[in-house]
C-alpha cells in the first residue's frame, strides 16, 4: 500500500481517538453521579471463575455479610464467581451491593445480586479500576487470576507512592496467597530491594471473616483514616 494511504488511514485513527475522550469522560460522569452518595464500601475482589460450591465463594459471601454489617457497602466487579459472592453477601445482609461491570467476550452479564440503581457499565478497564479505588475505604483480595493479581498490585502501589491514601488491604485465603507473599519477601525484598520491609505490612492475611472484618474497623477506630472518598 502507498505511503500516503497509510497517512490518511492514521489521520483518520487520530481523528477517531480524539473523540473517545468524549466515551471515556461519559464513563467517568456516571460513576461519579452513581458513587458520590453511596457511603463507605469495600470493594471485594476475585476470580470470575469461582464456583458457588467453592469454600472462596462461601467465604466471600461471609465477609460482605460482615462488612456489612459493619456498616459498609459492597463494590464488585459485578461478575460471576467471587464478585458474585461478594454482591449475594451484601444482598443477604441488606446492604448497598454495587456491580462495576466491564464489557468482555467471556463476561458480560451483570450478576443477580447488583442493587438496580447501582449497576455501571464500563468498557475501559482504566475507568472501571478508578471506581474501585476512589469510592472504597478498603479492599478484599479474595483467591483469583491475572485480573485479580493486576488489581492488588495496582492497589499496592497506589498506596506505595501516596497517589491515595492508605487503606487496609486484606488477603482472604492462606493457602492461595502465603506463597506469593513469600516470594515478595525472600526474592523483592531480600534477594533484590525492590520494594522496603514495611511495604509489606500493607496486606493482612487471614482465613477468618471475623478476623478480616475486625482488621477493617480497627483501621478506622485507631484514627488511621477517614470513611471518605480516596484521592
Amino acid at each position: 500500500m502507498p505511503l500516503h494511504h497509510k497517512d490518511k488511514e492514521w489521520s483518520e485513527l487520530k481523528s477517531e481517538s480524539s473523540w473517545r475522550i468524549f466515551k471515556i469522560m461519559s464513563e467517568f460522569v456516571e460513576g461519579f453521579e452513581t458513587l458520590n452518595n453511596v457511603g463507605p464500601c469495600v470493594s471485594i475482589f476475585g476470580s470470575a471463575r469461582t464456583h458457588p460450591d467453592h469454600p472462596h465463594y462461601q467465604m466471600a459471601v461471609a465477609v460482605a455479610e460482615g462488612l456489612v454489617k459493619a456498616g459498609y457497602g459492597i463494590i464488585t466487579g459485578g461478575g460471576p464467581g467471587a464478585m458474585e459472592a461478594g454482591n449475594r453477601g451484601a444482598k443477604n445482609a441488606k446492604g448497598k451491593s454495587v456491580g462495576l461491570g466491564i464489557t468482555l467476550p467471556h463476561e458480560q452479564r451483570v450478576n443477580d445480586f447488583v442493587d438496580l440503581d447501582k449497576i455501571i457499565n464500563h468498557k475501559y478497564f482504566f475507568v472501571r479500576k478508578v471506581m474501585f479505588v476512589k469510592y472504597a475505604q478498603a479492599f478484599v483480595f479474595m483467591p483469583g487470576g491475572f485480573g485479580t493479581l493486576d488489581e492488588l498490585f495496582e492497589c499496592l502501589t497506589l498506596v506505595q507512592t501516596r497517589k491515595i491514601s492508605q487503606v487496609p488491604m486484606v488477603l482472604m485465603g492462606v493457602s492461595f496467597w502465603t506463597g506469593m507473599l513469600q516470594w515478595m519477601k525472600d526474592i523483592v525484598l531480600d534477594q533484590e530491594h525492590n520494594i522496603n520491609p514495611n511495604d509489606l505490612d500493607m496486606l493482612y492475611l487471614t482465613d477468618d471473616v471475623e478476623d478480616a472484618v475486625n482488621y477493617v474497623n480497627a483501621f478506622y477506630k485507631q484514627g488511621l483514616g477517614e470513611l471518605q472518598p480516596n484521592f
